[in-house]
């Protein structure tokens, strides 16, 4: 039988294969992006209460009413940005179903899409799925550990054609953990000023964040929120990646075409999640507290790394902090996190995975990826088998 493959290049992700490897060889895993701790006693009886309650049938197709008048009131209040819950607010199956959703809506066959590398792994299959073609741009990396990787926008403004329909953005960023500056949302402004580019914008780690400017959502830009697919998850900021609960927010006639794909993907998002996830957003304090409570675990993992022969680089922003091994090997990074998983017990995410061209000298700068949303027990226990590197 005769099947030409859609995505011929894409196998299993490097998440799946490392955290295979982490439960092969009873590794620390501080690769794949999940908390390994519970969420909120209160909104986890919240779900119950849902259930009990009778929520356990469709919901509305756009997302529970309350909730995305949460969402809504949210986002106004954090960026001035005023959605219509009716009609520019869905709630999704997580971000990826947003983003897949976004790709199909407005991606025609033979459209350019700029992606900014590295890149998280869906983006460009979701780009391939709706016939577009994706043209990677890749960031400046630090030349020291007190810096990150930055957005090259005369390189971006250079990658534009006449074919180009968008351009996807993720920040807070993964897996370097940049953050965006004011300047860089002028440089944005001004390239797609004139054009018809749209932007995708993946926020999903916006209450995440340890820079005195918070958040720059290009939802706070009138002229770059009327373009923009604004899309987050209550996965990260609720500690619970496996309910799969995201939203996109969008202008009404954005919204309108995302909807009609997200209707035949999913048609809807589990209801008790909804609604529990409604009542326990309105209190703001279960995101604004969110910085403090992850920068405690980022410090505590940036200094203990710095008792070992890594070298821990600066953290603005999300869950994951970058450390360089160039003290330890002269391999590439992809060979060093199985190296380092077998032969030592510590399982990471090496940062070249994140590119096109993964085995290229421009995708390896000898950094390797952590997760620090993890118990204080096991970052220290990973601490401790890396001292012994």
């Amino acid at each position: 039988m005769r099947l030409d493959s859609k995505l011929p290049d894409v196998g299993t992700t490097i998440f799946t294969v490392m955290s295979q490897m982490a439960a092969e060889y009873r590794a620390v895993n501080l690769g794949q992006g999940f908390p390994d701790f519970n969420p909120d006693p209160k909104l986890l009886n919240l779900v119950s209460e849902a259930m009990a309650s009778g929520h356990n049938q469709y919901p509305y197709m756009s997302g529970v009413d309350n909730l995305r008048e949460v969402i809504a009131q949210k986002v106004k209040t954090l960026y001035q940005c005023a959605y219509d819950k009716d009609t520019e607010v869905t709630v999704t199956s997580g971000a990826t179903e947003a983003i897949m959703a976004t790709a199909l809506a407005v991606i025609q066959s033979g459209d350019e899409v700029i992606v900014i590398e590295p890149n998280y792994d869906c983006y460009v299959p979701a780009i391939r799925l709706a016939g577009g073609i994706p043209v990677t741009v890749a960031m400046d990396p630090p030349d020291n550990p007190q810096a990150t990787f930055k957005v090259n926008w005369d390189r971006v403004s250079k990658g534009l054609t006449a074919k180009t329909r968008m351009i996807v953005l993720n920040f807070p960023h993964n897996p370097t953990g940049a953050v965006l500056t004011t300047e860089d949302l002028d440089q944005l402004e001004h390239i797609v000023s004139g054009t018809d580019i749209l932007l995708l914008s993946d926020e999903v780690y916006e209450h995440i964040t340890f820079v005195a400017q918070g958040h720059l959502s290009l939802a706070s830009r009138p002229n770059l929120a009327a373009r923009s697919f604004v899309i987050s998850s209550f996965g990260k900021t609720t500690h619970t990646t496996g309910w799969k609960v995201g939203y996109c927010c969008a202008p009404s006639e954005l919204t309108h075409e995302l909807r009609k794909v997200h209707q035949f993907m999913v048609f809807t998002v589990p209801s008790p999640f909804q609604h529990a996830l409604a009542e326990y957003t309105k209190d703001p304090s279960t995101y604004l507290a969110l910085p403090e409570f992850y920068q405690a675990k980022r410090d505590r993992l940036a200094q203990g790394l710095r008792t070992t022969r890594l070298v821990p680089y600066v953290c603005p922003g999300t869950f994951f902090l970058l450390a360089d091994y160039s003290n330890i090997s002269d391999v590439p990074e992809a060979e060093f996190a199985v190296w380092l998983t077998k032969n030592h017990g510590v399982t990471v995410i090496p940062v070249s995975a994140f590119y096109a061209d993964q085995k290229s000298a421009n995708a390896n700068h000898k950094l390797v990826r952590f997760c620090f949303a993890k118990n204080d027990q096991t970052l220290d226990d990973a601490i401790n088998k890396l001292r012994l590197v």
